[in-house]
Formats: C-alpha cells, sequence, structure tokens
C-alpha cells in the first residue's frame, strides 16, 4: 500500500502534465450525458456529443459550439473554473497520503481479477485503524471508511478501490456536513499509455448533509471510454479547437 500511496500521488500530481482525449458517460439522477473529453495543461475541455445514449440535436450541438467559442474568447473564466479543479486534487492529495496510517490492510487472496489487466493484481481489505487520529478537517471521513482494494502487483498502481461508510462522518462538528452511513463508492483507473493513468470508472452513492440545512442523495455513475493518449501536451484553447473539429453524428 505504501507503495500503491506513492504511485497515486504522482498520478494526481502528474495532471495537466499530459494530453489524453477520450468519451466520458456521467449518469445522475437528472441526467444521462455522453462527453468528448480532453485534457489540456490548464483542465478538461468538454464538448457535449450524445443525450441517453442518443445523438445530439443539431439545436442543442449549436449551443454547445457557442459555449465553446465563448470559453476561447474568455480565457480568464476558464481559468476561475479550473481553480477548484486544483483545490480537489490538492485535497485528494491529502487523504492519499494518509491511507497507509489511516487504516488497517488485510490480504485477501481469491478475489475476481479485474478485466483487461494483464499482471495479477493483489487485494487487500481495509478497515480504519482504531489508533489513528486525523491531523485535518478532511481527514475525519477516513475514519468512518472500510472497503477493498486491488493493486497491480507488477507496476504497485491501484486499479480498483472500493470503500463504505460504516458510521456517521462529522466535518466542523456536523455543521459543515456529514456524511451518513450505508454509503459506497468505487473508483476504478486504467494505464493511458506512456505511463500516465486516468480513472475509467468513477461511481458514487453517498447520502450528505451540508450545512445543516439540505440532505443530498448523490447518485453518480461515470466512465470513460475510447481512451487515446495525444502525441503532446496541449493547451485548453488548442483542445477547444480540436473539440470543435471533430465530426458529431446529429439527429
Amino acid at each position: 500500500m505504501q507503495a500503491a500511496v506513492h504511485n497515486e500521488v504522482q498520478i494526481l500530481q502528474q495532471q495537466g502534465t499530459f494530453s489524453v482525449q477520450y468519451r466520458e458517460r456521467k449518469i445522475d439522477a437528472k441526467r444521462d450525458t455522453t462527453r468528448l473529453m480532453i485534457e489540456a495543461k490548464e483542465g478538461g475541455v468538454a464538448r457535449l456529443i450524445e443525450r441517453d445514449g442518443k445523438p445530439i440535436s443539431a439545436a442543442d450541438d449549436a449551443a454547445e459550439r457557442a459555449r465553446l467559442q465563448d470559453a476561447l474568447q474568455h480565457p480568464e473564466e476558464f481559468v476561475r473554473h479550473h481553480r477548484r479543479d486544483a483545490s480537489t486534487r490538492n485535497d485528494a492529495i491529502e487523504l492519499v497520503k494518509l491511507m497507509p496510517k489511516a487504516m488497517l490492510y488485510t490480504y485477501t487472496p481469491g478475489q475476481p481479477q479485474l478485466p483487461d489487466v494483464k499482471a495479477q493484481q493483489i487485494v487487500l481489505d481495509y478497515t480504519p485503524d482504531p489508533k489513528f487520529h486525523p491531523p485535518t478537517m478532511l481527514s475525519q471521513s477516513l475514519t468512518g471508511l472500510a472497503g477493498r482494494v486491488w493493486v497491480d502487483e507488477e507496476t504497485k498502481h491501484v486499479t480498483r478501490i472500493e470503500g463504505h461508510v460504516l458510521h456517521p462522518v462529522n466535518f466542523g462538528f456536523g455543521i459543515l456536513a456529514r456524511l451518513y452511513p450505508g454509503g459506497t463508492v468505487a473508483l476504478e483507473q486504467v494505464n493511458a499509455g506512456d505511463g500516465h493513468w486516468i480513472y475509467s470508472h468513477v461511481e458514487d452513492h453517498l447520502v450528505v448533509r451540508a450545512m445543516m440545512i439540505k440532505t443530498v442523495n448523490n447518485n453518480v455513475d461515470m466512465r470513460s471510454s475510447h481512451i487515446e493518449p495525444l502525441p503532446a501536451l496541449v493547451g485548453y484553447q488548442e483542445a477547444i479547437r480540436m473539440l470543435l473539429a471533430a465530426p458529431v453524428p446529429l439527429l
């Protein structure tokens, strides 16, 4: 796990240092959308191409083109939007670094191996270490999670991790947020080429109350496909031009 955590931190820190193109289908309580994505130097750029698994209309495509053209003309808005991505990445790095200390791990042999992974995968179960004292408010979340992790034996990269919420977890004594028991999360990632890894499947079913006001049932399933590394790192404006030039079937 120490080796896997080291590699995972490197993956998070490498975001923005290489470019890859793929399709991302996201299904939540409100919509089912598929977007053509390019990871650019400044952050991800997306173009809507399908709804409910079907091509979008000409009107929808025109609106999408106008949105991307507007992003070309107003780079400050794009940068402001993706500052949140950097904050989220830093939070993820903080939690990942604490995983070896926060959890107790047990080998779990005989588990199903993930498809499309050539090497043997080592499977471990993890539970909270009662001796762990969270150093930050964010890291309190680790005290209420247990689950299972698959690690590629050759590369020592995490290929899948599952987690479920054991008991209520409060942030800021429950004033800022409260994570309710019974929720589940699952992440899978694949090698996108040249040693670069990206998420191929993200699924979460969580019940969260924010600021003591609203309780939200968060149910999201995201899957990436048609993953293709680009020959060089591209800026977001070049990525937008590539998306605009891509042929998109319409209704």
